[in-house]
């Protein structure tokens, strides 16, 4: 169940001192999550906004706000610092006065104090958009080296069974490169959630049965994953049946070192993704945990503006944990 998987991430976060900064302090579920989150001193909250409007908004909701951080960015006593530290992180790219208006933003503001140290990871979205989010964790923080862009993954729970499924969120139309580079941060990604990787890239051929542009991207990224982590357990390109029902590896993929025993889903593109992990998630009855944002220096995440409060909480141990490493 997801209740052991979370149980799990709570047990590994817990005196850590991990600090996660919510830019959307005013919002009920935030508030809601990051109260919870300080009376079980899983990790340190730190809201952002004017503080009379959180205190104010708390006691209406009835929650209580010891161990909660309140900062408010117009009135924070290291502002220049980060906006000095900002204008040199953007090279050039942004002015002083351009600096110091953009973080008067929540979300900028949030990134430049995650980027600086200050806090370890930031959960936003419950009420901004994906690219509000994600933006400035690409301007600041920016990607791992080695990885050129970020992506998101779903772990797929239902009972006992846990699967990760890559790229759902992110790359529309990632090439080679890119599939490769999805593989091997999923594969960490799956690590952190107890998974021992065995990766399939996947496609609607299996080691050649069809040829097509299409397929022979999937099988050039298996090449350069194979690569760029030697001692990973990944293999493809597969159709899912391959990659899953160990009678058809046997058939279809009999020398693969993958024999129907995959646990990390690569798919060739968001449009196959987000279809696939949709069909596990409503014909087969699996909940779908995410979309985990990967790649980046450090780690930032995006609720669902139709997330809930546990969504938030759940959100914030995952990022606590991605701070924290393999």
């Amino acid at each position: 169940m997801t209740t052991d998987l979370f149980t799990a991430l709570k047990a590994k976060v817990t005196d850590t001192g991990r600090k996660i900064v919510f830019p959307e302090g005013t919002d009920d579920r935030i508030l809601t999550a990051a109260s919870r989150l300080a009376t079980e001193q899983v990790l340190q909250p730190i809201v952002l906004g004017d503080e009379q409007a959180v205190r104010v908004k708390a006691a209406a909701l009835g929650l209580p706000l010891e161990g909660v951080e309140i900062v408010n960015p117009r009135r924070y006593g290291g502002f220049d610092e980060l906006v000095s530290a900002f204008v040199e992180r953007r090279k050039g790219k942004v002015t002083e006065e351009t600096a110091r208006e953009l973080l008067f933003d929540e979300n900028y503001f949030g990134t430049m104090l995650v980027y600086t140290g200050a806090a370890d990871g930031l959960v936003s979205g419950a009420a901004h958009s994906t690219a509000d989010t994600v933006r400035p964790a690409l301007q600041i923080i920016k990607t791992k080296p080695g990885v050129g862009k970020t992506s998101g993954v779903f772990i797929m729970v239902r009972g006992d069974e846990k699967y990760v499924f890559a790229d759902c969120a992110i790359n529309i139309a990632p090439n080679s490169h890119d599939l490769a580079e999805i593989a091997v941060e999923s594969a960490r990604t799956a690590k952190m959630f107890g998974l021992t990787p065995r990766v399939a890239l996947l496609s609607f051929s299996t080691k050649g049965s069809a040829s097509s542009p299409e397929t022979e991207k999937v099988a050039e990224a298996v090449r350069l994953a194979k690569e760029m982590a030697p001692d990973l357990i990944l293999d493809g390109e597969f159709q899912f049946d391959a990659a899953f029902v160990p009678e058809v590896a046997k058939k279809k993929a009999p020398d693969s070192v993958i024999q129907g025993d995959a646990n990390v889903f690569i798919f060739p593109s968001l449009e196959a993704g987000n279809i696939g992990y949709k069909i596990a998630q409503r014909l087969g009855g699996f909940e779908a945990v995410g979309p985990i944002l990967q790649g980046l220096n450090k780690p930032v995440n995006d609720l669902s503006r139709g997330c809930s409060a546990e969504d938030a909480y759940k959100l914030a141990l995952i990022t606590a944990a991605q701070s924290l490493g393999e």
